[in-house]
């Protein structure tokens, strides 16, 4: 199960990565820590707990339609971590995401 504290610690560990000015691999922490605060809420207030993207996609786009959409739009940035090295701009752009979404469902 997924705690508050898992969640900020990739969020820790990805801004340490960030600072070091490695956006690619930042990114992909600024992900993960980004769908665990997504399958932490769902747990919290749905009681159930996505085993992979398509069921979590499934479920935020039943239960949380803001946060299916920002995600939707977004995921593809995601797939793009597999094979290329991504910029300092769309690190921060994920990085804020997450932050707000953070800061929304008030774990920090």
């Amino acid at each position: 199960m997924l705690t508050k504290e898992q969640v900020l610690t990739f969020k820790a560990s990805a801004d340490k990565i960030y600072a070091d000015g490695d956006y690619t691999s930042a990114l992909i922490l600024y992900f993960k820590a980004w769908f665990a605060l997504q399958d932490f809420i769902l747990l919290r207030k749905t009681g159930q707990s996505p085993k992979d993207h398509s069921e979590r996609f499934r479920l935020l786009q039943r239960k949380f339609p803001e946060t299916y959409t920002l995600l939707d739009r977004e995921f593809s940035t995601y797939r793009e971590t597999y094979s290329k090295i991504l910029d300092k701009e769309t690190c921060e752009r994920i990085k804020f995401i997450v932050e707000n979404e953070i800061t929304k469902h008030e774990l920090n």
